[in-house]
């Protein structure tokens, strides 16, 4: 804050020459007038961080000044200056809009506090617009990571369908970024400025998730000691997602049921139906196909929920992008942790490419965050991978090793196997560099040359 722009109306000359002269002295910018009607001309050609306005003024008067500052400077704050007879009036201000009002005759402490809050609040709202609009960045498709064909198959019916009310049901295995689908549906949608609301209906117990989901009245039950909101209504004018929903037990599925039948509830104790805007995004690693035939999900509530199916593909079926993901990764974490890995090599990438990954994206993400904070060196190798992702040619020193057609690099070969021993033993041995040299058999002095030659680091962390 500092020398921000306020523009003072009043038509009392005393109380602007004597606020004008203490609103300078603190620093700030100060415009003054002794009408709303020139006040509304100076809005219409400049801008002002505050407009401090009496209420009561001959022609346009501070509700006036209100109205076209809400229009057409809904930047600007507008805080009310009124008299002791007219506080009923400043409070109706409040509620068309005014971020505050003073009482006449004004204290300098009192504006001081006043113009402080209103600043922070200024400040407060910029921040959560930068971070609505770095939302909206982050998850644009083409932040969304995958060449394959798979991929982009998800991507075509992600785009056709985010900008519409329709139901969505995301399917895939844990790990797979369902989450990140349905944000993206949500920010590429005409309720983007409206709340996203995630809900994991696997993670709260199911005797909490009704309160959760359509909260409670004052007194609806023990320790119910004020009414609590429910994340239907947080939802309101945005997205409500969903998560785990095949968890959701079949008492809660009726009433949700019933949400999208009618798209109003009432609170738990409550009588008075509660109308909601929202769009529901769902998701589920279960087949709730079999849980409908099985009798553990409701039928008519998956036709609900299921009006779009997205599915999306397991890291497994979508090894081609497994280069991609890993390289973002690698860029993400050097950033966060500040670190300087450049990449990964052609066999620790091997490795990448065989392994399975059962806990898929999530689980490709938490090893490159790892291997970031432990690698050896500035490449991530493939003595730094865990033994389970270790290519099935490196598990096994005494193996069978199959030469390919075009020939192998003896040299590099030994070079690998060599730095992959003298790891293994620094390892083992806490990188007591004499415990190692003992178990490789051979001298201190030289395995320091070997070390300082394959540019070997203990980890830091």
């Amino acid at each position: 804050m500092g020398n921000e722009k306020i523009l003072l109306i009043d038509d009392s000359p005393e109380i602007l020459e004597n606020l004008s002269e203490y609103l300078a002295l603190e620093g700030y910018d100060i415009t003054t007038t002794s009408n709303g009607g020139s006040g509304i001309s100076m809005i219409e050609k400049g801008f002002y961080d505050i407009i401090l306005t009496d209420m009561k003024m001959p022609g346009v008067d501070g509700m006036d000044v209100l109205k076209y500052v809400k229009d057409q400077s809904p930047e600007s704050i507008c805080i009310i200056l009124t008299g002791y007879g007219t506080i009923q009036n400043a409070v109706e201000a409040i509620k068309s809009g005014a971020f505050d009002y003073l009482t006449k005759p004004v204290k300098m402490d009192e504006i001081t506090i006043a113009l402080n809050r209103a600043l922070e609040y200024r400040d407060l709202k910029r921040e959560n617009i930068n971070l609505r609009n770095q939302l909206k960045k982050k998850y644009q498709f083409k932040n969304i990571i995958g060449d394959s064909p798979a991929m982009q198959g998800v991507f075509e019916k992600v785009e056709k369908v985010a900008d519409t009310d329709s139901t969505v049901l995301i399917l895939g295995e844990s790990g797979t970024g369902k989450e990140l689908i349905a944000r993206a549906l949500h920010y590429n949608s005409y309720r983007k400025e409206g709340p996203f609301v995630p809900v994991n209906c696997a993670a709260i117990p199911s005797e909490l998730l009704e309160s959760e989901l359509f909260g409670h009245e004052k007194g609806a039950f023990t320790n119910a000691i004020r009414t609590r909101i429910g994340r239907f209504e947080l939802a309101h004018g945005g997205t409500l997602f969903l998560d785990e929903i095949g968890d959701m037990n079949s008492n809660l599925q009726s009433k949700l049921l019933r949400v999208l039948q009618e798209r109003q509830f009432e609170r738990i104790g409550g009588v008075k139906p509660i109308h909601v805007d929202i769009r529901i995004i769902s998701a589920t690693h279960q087949d709730l196909k079999k849980a409908v035939s099985k009798r553990k999900f409701r039928e008519d509530l998956y036709y609900r929920l299921n009006v779009i199916p997205i599915e999306i593909p397991p890291l497994r079926e979508r090894i081609s992008d497994i280069p991609l993901l890993a390289h973002h990764f690698i860029h993400h974490f050097n950033k966060s942790k500040k670190k300087k890995v450049t990449g990964i090599s052609d066999e620790a990438m091997e490795g990448l490419m065989e392994y399975d990954w059962p806990g898929n994206v999530r689980e490709l993400e938490n090893m490159i965050e790892r291997l970031i904070i432990l690698a050896s060196g500035e490449t991530i190798d493939l003595v730094d991978l865990p033994e389970r992702v270790m290519p099935a040619s490196s598990k096994e020193f005494g193996g069978s090793i199959d030469i390919p057609e075009e020939g192998v690099s003896l040299e590099s070969a030994m070079n690998q196997l060599e730095k992959q021993l003298i790891l293994h033993a620094l390892n083992k041995s806490g990188w007591v560099k004499n415990k190692a040299a003992q178990m490789l058999r051979m001298n201190r002095t030289t395995l320091i040359e070997k070390i300082k030659r394959q540019n070997l680091q203990r980890p830091t962390s």
